[in-house]
């Protein structure tokens, strides 16, 4: 996008054609405005468009600019952090609400890609979050015991049982999570997009929104050559905000990632190596993903971006920690590269605000985009139809406080991912 092939790499590639989105021209009347082209932007706008509501979409740039078109595509229930942690920020009722709504997200995408028929290459055989010595061990076990206890389809596998389904003997184990899955996400939120557009939302790409007023009840949003009248907003732009909801953006710090993909492997590697299709990651500070797109292409990411000194360094550290988890792959060659940034917020739990009256939005996924953007954007378009009051939200309202230290964190996050992948996985 936006002539950088470092920006969206494979999933531009290989995903369907996005669908018509005319620029904003002149002013028009709606329900609701959504500012955002991401998973929870289109997601409201296809479930207020189903209830038959008037909904008006904003995106900047195209839909999946942001996270949802650079993601690694793991489909993913609950967050980073623990599940036992999040009540203890959030309280009981609160804590426990959001680990059920976030615990079954992924079963809520899986339904929307069939009942939509959206092509995205959907696997449903789980993820394999990868244990790295005897404390990561540790770690998954426990992960895995709070969820078991809430009822999720979680199971610790052995190291033996992972080496069969990874095709690597790294781990000391693994945690399966059969809730999950993985899929392109690009495809994915494109395909969203269709279905919202034919349910009767509109979507204006290329409609940065500049300023905001009110006009008597109503809001307007402002575009450089257009606006939107309605009687909600729903900010959906996350940690790419500016203009009247920059602060968004400023209670982030950003995280960049990085991804590669190699060429098809041939089918004797694909025998080995993931035979089952799962994504998986690792329990390093600095960790590491891999998965198999549907041509058989190893996609493979870390913590880093891929810009200055940056580039080399990681594509270097790729290849060698390839073959040290996979000797026989040969020689590594990668297609395509890009990279993004992962918007942290300082307790690694997303965010509820309330901007104005009837304006809201959920924001702060902290690298969890593809379930939780979906499934809160249903939940947004319930709260906008009456369904469910503020007081029955999954997330309290919470203030915009912008993070401290944000912008020196950033670049200490980018500074180390290139120390550690100078130095890592050499022999």
């Amino acid at each position: 996008m936006l002539n950088d092939p470092r920006s969206h790499g494979l999933w531009e590639r290989t995903a369907p054609a996005a669908p018509a989105t005319p620029p904003l021209s002149g002013r028009v009347d709606a329900d609701v405005v959504i500012v955002g082209g991401g998973y929870t932007g289109v997601s409201a706008a296809l479930h207020l468009a189903e209830a038959g509501t008037k909904v008006v979409l904003l995106e900047a740039t195209e839909i999946g600019f942001g996270g949802a078109g650079r993601n690694v595509g793991l489909i993913n229930g609950g967050m980073w952090v623990m599940p036992s942690e999040i009540p203890g920020v959030l309280g009981p009722v609160h804590g426990e609400r959001v680990l059920d709504l976030l615990g079954n997200a992924p079963l809520l995408v899986r339904a929307l890609i069939e009942k939509h028929g959206i092509e995205c290459e959907l696997e449903k055989n789980g993820t394999l979050h990868c244990a790295v010595g005897q404390s990561g061990l540790e770690e998954i076990k426990e992960r895995c015991s709070q969820w078991a206890a809430r009822g999720a389809d979680v199971r610790i596998l052995s190291a033996e049982e992972t080496a069969k389904r990874i095709g690597t003997t790294a781990y000391a184990g693994s945690l399966l999570d059969m809730r999950a899955g993985t899929l392109q996400p690009l495809a994915y939120v494109r395909g969203l997009a269709k279905a919202a557009i034919a349910a009767g939302a509109k979507i204006h790409t290329g409609s940065a929104a500049v300023s905001t007023e009110r006009d008597g009840s109503r809001w307007v949003v402002k575009t450089a050559n257009g606006s939107v009248s309605a009687d909600w907003i729903i900010v959906a732009s996350e940690y790419y905000s500016t203009g009247p909801w920059e602060a968004v953006r400023k209670e982030q710090v950003l995280l960049p990632y990085f991804n590669f993909a190699t060429k098809p492997l041939s089918a004797e590697q694909l025998k080995r190596i993931l035979p089952g299709r799962e994504g998986c990651w690792d329990t390093k500070e600095v960790l590491s993903s891999f998965r198999m797109d549907k041509a058989g292409r190893l996609v493979f990411g870390s913590c880093g971006a891929l810009r200055n000194t940056g580039a080399a360094i990681h594509r270097s550290w790729a290849k060698r920690a390839l073959k040290k988890l996979f000797p026989d792959l040969g020689k590594v060659e990668f297609e395509t590269e890009w990279y993004g940034r992962i918007g942290m917020t300082n307790d690694a739990i997303p965010r509820f605000h309330k901007f104005a009256p009837n304006v809201v939005g959920f924001s702060g996924y902290n690298g969890r985009g593809i379930a939780p953007g979906t499934v809160f954007g249903k939940t947004l378009a319930r709260h906008i139809l009456g369904e469910l009051s503020e007081t029955d939200l999954p997330l309290p309202v919470r203030d915009v406080v912008e993070a401290p230290l944000r912008n020196l964190k950033g670049a200490y996050y980018e500074a180390g991912a290139q120390i550690a992948h100078f130095a890592g996985a050499r022999f």
